[in-house]
């Protein structure tokens, strides 16, 4: 049996589902080490998370963990990011394993804007791909990635490799759909 809401494009099914999009509220990334969005609904398939001028005050990449009720993992994750310099400079790719890195050789003068897409392939298993252009340069980031968790999803953080450099700038937001 499925309920649908006058007006909306949302269907309510009995799993408790909701299809269509549903969006967070926008955060601002000026300060603190991490930005988590937590309370994921468990029937979630897929996430979007949009970064908009966000930029840190150290050299640590930028990085997306997913987790469970049981905190943010950060080991296991498997795949490459890519980095491309302007005009005929060349790129650099580098694998990932500690979480999924938005730009392969960050520096603090650096700011990024573009979104993650992180869908859900089945039994926990999780797929990442990433795209980021520059917005203070010519360079853009791309990437993709697993992570398998121990559990149902239900949180992801965004914060930098060595979970010390501080957010300066920028804001960051989610959308999620069944």
């Amino acid at each position: 049996m499925a309920t649908v809401i006058d007006g909306s494009a949302s269907v309510t099914i009995n799993s408790g589902a909701v299809l269509g999009i549903t969006s967070g509220t926008a955060v601002a990334s000026t300060s603190g080490t991490s930005i988590d969005f937590t309370g994921i609904p468990n029937w979630v398939k897929r996430i979007t998370v949009m970064l908009v001028g966000v930029s840190t005050n150290g050299s640590s990449d930028p990085i997306l963990r997913l987790g469970t009720s049981g905190g943010i993992e950060s080991t296991s994750y498997a795949g490459s990011v890519t980095t491309n310099y302007g005009t005929n400079a060349g790129s650099y790719t580098q694998s990932i394993s500690t979480g999924f890195d938005a730009v392969y050789d960050w520096g603090s003068t650096e700011a990024i804007a573009g979104q993650y897409i992180v869908s859900l392939v089945g039994s926990n298993v999780w797929v990442c791909t990433w795209a980021f252009g520059h917005t203070n340069g010519n360079r853009t980031q791309f990437g993709g990635g697993t992570k398998t968790l121990s559990g149902t999803l239900d949180r992801i953080r965004f914060t930098t490799a060595n979970g010390t450099d501080t957010f300066d700038a920028g804001s960051i937001n989610i959308m999620y759909e069944g």
